[in-house]
Formats: C-alpha cells, structure tokens, sequence
C-alpha cells in the first residue's frame, strides 16, 4: 500500500516540502479504482440504447425525441459543467470531486428509472449528465499525476477499456433485465451499485501533488482566460480535440441506434441483439483499445516519434469504412453481427493515444481543463448531435424507405464522421513534437 507524508489542511494537493510516496502494488490499486468509476459512467451513459425500443413503445414518441433523450439533453450539461468542474479540480482534492460526481450519476440513473412520463425521464437524464460532468476530466488528471508521461498511452488505455466492458455490462444486463422486468427495472440495477463505488473513491485513494509523476513541483493554477489562450495555441491540441469530438459523434451516433437497426431491419428480438452486442463490443472494444494503447507506446519508443500517438488514430479511422459499408448493408443479420466485431475492434484503438497525447500537451497545471475542454466539445458535437442527427434523418426518409431508412440514416453518419476525423488526426501530427516540447518547457 501507498506510504504518504503529504498533508493538505484544505483537503487539496501537497504543497512544497511534502514528500509523496507510492508502491507500484498502490499505483495499480488506483488505476483499479479509476478503472471501475470509468466503467459505471459508461454503463449509466449507454445502457438507454437497449431500452429504447421499450421507451418508445410505452411513451409512444418519435425517433426525434429518443434522440433528444439519448443525447442532447444529457450532453448539454454533461459537457458545460465540465468547464467549472475542471476549474475545481486543478485547483481542489480530486478524489472528492470524483466520489461526489460517481455518487451523484449513481442515483439519478436509479430515479430514471422511477420516472412516469416522458418529460420526467428526460430530467432525470438531464441529472445523470450533471453528474457525469465531473467523471473524466479529474479523474485523467489524477491518473497523470501516478502515470510517467512514457506510460500514459498504455495506462489511458487500459482506463478506456472499461468503455467497451461497460458496454458489455450495459447491453447484457440492461437488454436481458428490461426483457423480463422492464426498463424501469434495467435502470435501478445499473445505478445504485454506483453509490458504493463513491465511497470506495472518497475512503481509499490519496490526493497525489501536482506533477508527481514527472517529478516537477508545479506552480499557482493558470486563471482560466489564460489556460484558454494557451490550449488555442496549441494547434495539435485544437486538431485532437476535433477529432475525437468527431470520430464520437460517429461512434455514438451510430452506436446509440444499433441495437434498435437490428431489432426493426432485421426482425431480431430485444433480448438476442442485447446478448449478440454485449460480447461483440465487450471483446472487440476491449482488444481494440488495449492494443492501441500499447501499439503506440512500443511504435512511439521504437521509432523515437510520438507522432505515432495520432497517426495510430488516423489509420484506424480511415480503416473503419469498409466494416460499415458491410454492417449496414449485409442482407443476413447474424453476419452482419460478426463484421460489427471488425468496426468496434478499430473504433476503441484510439481512445488510449489520443487521451493520453491531450494530457501530456496541457502540462502539469492545465490537464483537467484540457480534458474538460475536449470533453466539452465532444459531447456537445458527439452525444448531443450523433443520435439527434440519425433520429431526424430517420424520421425525414422513412416515407421513402419505411424501417429501411435508420439503415441508410447510421451509414451515411458514419461514413462521413469517421473519414473527417482521420483528416484532424493526421493535422495533430504535424505539429505534435513542437507542441509537446513546448508543454514540457513549461512545466
């Protein structure tokens, strides 16, 4: 376990003079815990694309307002609370504003589940988004702070791996629970664990000082127009940011509605699409992203460029147009299931490099900003507009194509995201070394 002498009166950071000591065993301990707060955010996040089908029978609304459920109303304030969150958290103890955001989702998730209208749903999906503001950005900057810089690509990889797993969790228990017991009941199960998970957080892990990892003490927090300034300066920064905001409202947009193309395209029950996308994104998701992470490290070190961290990202974007154009065309569903496998293996490779590339571009004081500042942009552009986007298309040609038209609605989405964001990936490049040599001269 961790043997610490930092001592903080005000329950923030160790200041100059404290020492801040940690066993590996303790290191893996944290990244253990983190892990599992990633996983309930994206169990609690996905969960409602299995249930859709069931919403939408019992409160009869159009493909536009499951959208809007689904998306929007979560992503409003899930991606604006980040900013101020942020603020708090390169200022403030980390770990409490994580326990207190896992806390907060948790039981919103479980009052989704009391709801009795659809307006009534859609708050308490507003609430979810609240708390998960306060998920990823403290949590990146936490992990950042145990992890060396040479490491993070691995390590953010790892920690993004709880997406596909969530996915897992999410399909699987959600779609089966929903089949015999309701959605309403698939929303409590999923939620309340989550309660646990926060004081887990709050009572077990410690607050490391800011810079730890590299061995640098860091300075005052940057005021907020200034880390703004600098993060616009940086052009890798600017080109990362629109590629992951762009390759999620890809990912989400079309991810969000596969369960209900299966069910209406392909005449497959609720229950069976569930089982079938729980292993395939379980799997290929996990593998995906696990071999990303540690394929750009041993590139990176191999070749002495970490370049690779975003050409990575970029080659698997473009990869990815084939598996769609098959998945959405195939005429026999359980084949179209198994090329899904292919998209979702290269859909999560990215997640490790990119996330972990935005961390080391922020330096020592700015990360948490840095990644609410992505994060922002990707849920306004992702999860607000990705499933908005397919529902109203959807909605526009179904006279034309009846319950074909969510097939050609998620293909064109697809095509046309993950194509853009391969450009922002290889723009990232080009300047990527200058800007990492700039954050490192400022730390």
């Amino acid at each position: 376990m961790a043997i610490s002498r930092t001592r903080s009166v005000d329950g923030g950071p160790a200041g100059e003079g404290t020492r801040f000591e940690i066993s590996n065993a303790y290191r893996s301990y944290v990244i253990a815990v983190i892990w599992l707060v990633m996983l309930l955010r994206f169990v609690d996040l996905q969960i409602i694309a299995v249930l859709l089908e069931s919403i939408r029978a019992e409160f009869r609304v159009s493909d536009t307002q499951l959208g809007l459920l689904s998306g929007f109303a979560f992503a409003l304030f899930y991606g604006t609370l980040g900013i101020p969150i942020a603020w708090l958290a390169d200022r403030y103890n980390r770990r409490n504003i994580i326990a207190a955001a896992v806390g907060l989702w948790s039981a919103m998730t479980a009052v989704c589940g009391l709801a009795q209208s659809f307006l009534a749903l859609l708050l308490a999906r507003v609430g979810v988004g609240v708390g998960e503001a306060g998920g990823a950005p403290p949590s990146y900057s936490l992990i950042s702070d145990y992890v060396r810089p040479e490491k993070r690509g691995t390590v953010f990889a790892l920690l993004n791996s709880s997406v596909p797993v969530g996915l897992f969790i999410g399909f699987l228990v959600g779609g089966w629970v929903n089949e015999y017991h309701g959605w309403r009941a698939a929303f409590m199960v999923v939620g309340l664990p989550g309660i646990a998970v926060a004081l887990l957080v709050r009572f077990t892990l410690r607050e490391p000082p800011r810079g730890h990892s590299e061995q640098r003490t860091a300075g005052a927090p940057s005021p907020l127009s200034e880390t703004l300034r600098y993060l616009w300066s940086v052009r890798a920064y600017r080109h990362l940011v629109l590629a992951t905001s762009i390759f999620t409202l890809g990912a989400y947009g079309t991810g969000i509605w596969v369960p209900s193309f299966f069910v209406r395209v392909h005449g497959m029950n609720g229950g069976e699409v569930a089982t079938w996308l729980a292993f395939i994104y379980g799997s290929g998701g996990a593998l995906g992203v696990v071999l990303g992470g540690v394929l750009a490290d041993r590139l990176a070190a191999a070749r002495g460029d970490r370049r690779w961290y975003v050409w990575l990202p970029a080659i698997a974007s473009v990869s990815i147009m084939p598996f769609s154009f098959l998945v959405y065309l195939w005429p026999d569903a359980y084949q179209a299931m198994l090329l899904q496998l292919g998209t979702t293996t290269l859909m999560y490779s990215w997640m490790g490099p990119a996330y972990g590339t935005v961390q080391s571009l922020a330096g020592v004081e700015r990360r948490a900003m840095a990644a609410a500042i992505n994060m922002l942009v990707v849920n306004l552009i992702s999860l607000g507009l990705g499933p908005l986007i397919v529902g109203v298309a959807s909605d526009y040609f179904n006279a034309h194509f009846g319950t074909e038209s969510l097939r050609y609605s998620i293909l064109t989405l697809a095509v046309v995201a993950f194509t853009w964001a391969g450009v922002h990936f290889h723009l990232a490049a080009r300047t990527l070394r200058e800007d990492l040599a700039r954050a490192e001269a400022r730390a």
